[in-house]
Parts: C-alpha cells; structure tokens; sequence
C-alpha cells in the first residue's frame, strides 16, 4: 500500500482528500505545516506528498526545497490556490513532480497520484 502524506495548513481542507484517497487504497498521513512534514517525510518515509504552496511560516517551495536536501525519491505534487504558470515551472525545477490547482478536482487527482506513483515503481 502506497503512503502519501497530504500537506496544508487549512485542517477543513485535508480531511476530504484524505478520505478520497484512503477510500482508494491509500494509508494518509496529514500535516498541517512545512516543518511538521519535513519531520514526517524524515520519520514516515512517504511515497507521494500533497505540498500546498502557500502556508504560514515555512511555505511549501522552501519545504520541497528542504525536502530534496535529503530525499530524492519521494513523489512531490504541489498543491495551489492561485493558478501562476511561473511558480509551478519553478517549484517543477526545484524537485517537484507536477502540481494541481484548488479546488482540487478528486477525479484529476486520483489520475495525478496514481501516474506519478507508477512512474516511481519503474
């Protein structure tokens, strides 16, 4: 079973992803900071992270940037409110694999997590 850890500091808006992907097999973890999902990343070693971009203290694109410091293979899907093309090619050349826009269509997401994971196993 595949470990994904999802990543936003607003608590409402993890609850229904991890629902969604648990009910698709997954085992989810939740953080609700840049620093606790450095320590989980550390700790739980996931396959796949939803990294929201925007957050208080420790943001997402220095969290991915940490990340890739000291793990190379975990999967990185940022996560964004705002639709900047230039922000995700950046986050893109900083290690991360793809990201989504909010709100999240669990649909497009489900297709996302599942090509990403498969391109890891290869």
């Amino acid at each position: 079973m595949s470990k994904i850890l999802v990543v936003d500091d607003e608590v409402w808006a993890c609850d229904p992803i991890k629902r969604f992907l648990e009910k698709k097999g997954y085992d989810v973890t939740v953080a609700h900071s840049g620093e606790d999902a450095l320590e989980k990343v550390k700790n739980e070693k996931p396959d796949l992270m939803l990294l929201d971009i925007r957050m208080p203290g420790m943001d997402g694109m220095e969290a991915l940037r940490r990340i890739r410091e000291f793990d190379k293979d975990v999967g990185i899907i940022m996560v964004t409110a705002v639709k900047d093309e230039g922000m995700a090619k950046d986050a893109i050349k900083k290690g991360a694999d793809e990201y989504v826009t909010k709100p999240i269509d669990l649909n497009h997401l489900e297709t996302t997590v599942l090509v990403d994971l498969t391109m890891r196993r290869k």
